[in-house]
């Protein structure tokens, strides 16, 4: 059921979630996170996540009141206001003036994420990433070449930050998210059940990523622009391989190699 509250100050309580969007661990402490934009949050009310909460002007609310109406077994909040006066009141500006807040689902363990996916398996690993709007579009990277699971570092951003959602363009919500204690030590894991880890490793005189073989149970593992892969995180791996670029261009960012090694893996695999 949906309460709707007009509101002309941001006190409630329900709303500081929206005013503490920067405070990345707290929102993780309480397993919630902000959803922007029309179509993000109609992913979201599309989804099988917990809703929290929405922050909207009217319009907006009645675009997505049948989605709201189907979802019966939650009590959602809206809090409405017109979109100039959102803005004023939270102090920054508003994509479309449509945020929601979400529950984070419980995190996937490494053992779960086997155990539900089917071979071929095909997996992707991040370290390191620290820009979200770079995560985001791993994220949605992976949910558009079949990726079965996500295994995030501990060095990484959370594909849960209001950014990295939205890039992700809400596909976040049905990516399953494996976040172990260590990288270097899920990739090992991995490898003793079966799963070939493969770095994306600019800087290798090894193979290509045209000459890899991706059609078996396989992890790609991708680090950031700057830093690339921690060595033990490198080191943790089967193999490298590495995208020929032209002289002077020495890597991609994320986003970029990672659309390029999933394409490979999913057109290997009679998808592209």
């Amino acid at each position: 059921m949906v309460h709707v509250h007009p509101i002309s100050t941001l006190d409630h309580p329900a709303l500081q979630p929206y005013l503490t969007m920067r405070w990345q661990q707290e929102h993780r402490e309480q397993r919630i996170f902000v959803a922007e934009g029309e179509k993000v949050v109609r992913r979201l009310l599309e989804s099988e996540l917990e809703v929290v909460s929405l922050l909207l002007p009217e319009k907006w609310l009645e675009h997505l009141r049948p989605l709201l109406e189907r979802r019966t077994n939650e009590d959602i909040h809206a809090f409405v206001a017109p979109k100039e006066e959102l803005e004023k009141l939270a102090g920054y500006t508003m994509y479309q003036g449509v945020l929601a807040v979400g529950r984070i689902p419980t995190t996937l363990t490494l053992a779960g994420a086997l155990q539900r996916s089917a071979s071929p398996r095909l997996f992707a690993a991040v370290d390191g990433v620290a820009n979200a709007e770079n995560l985001g579009s791993l994220v949605r990277n992976c949910a558009a070449f079949g990726v079965q699971a996500l295994v995030v570092s501990e060095t990484c951003s959370s594909p849960w930050l209001r950014r990295a959602v939205r890039a992700s363009m809400g596909t976040i919500y049905d990516l399953p998210v494996v976040e172990p204690v260590t990288l270097a030590g899920a990739l090992r894991d991995l490898r003793l059940a079966g799963v070939r880890c493969v770095a994306a490793h600019p800087h290798t005189d090894r193979r290509t990523l045209a000459q890899a073989d991706l059609r078996g149970d396989c992890c790609l593992v991708f680090g950031s622009e700057g830093h690339g892969l921690a060595p033990e995180v490198l080191a943790a791996c089967d193999e490298a391989l590495l995208v020929p670029m032209a002289n002077g261009v020495d890597s991609l960012n994320v986003a970029s190699a990672s659309a390029a090694f999933l394409y490979e893996a999913a057109r290997q695999r009679g998808r592209g």
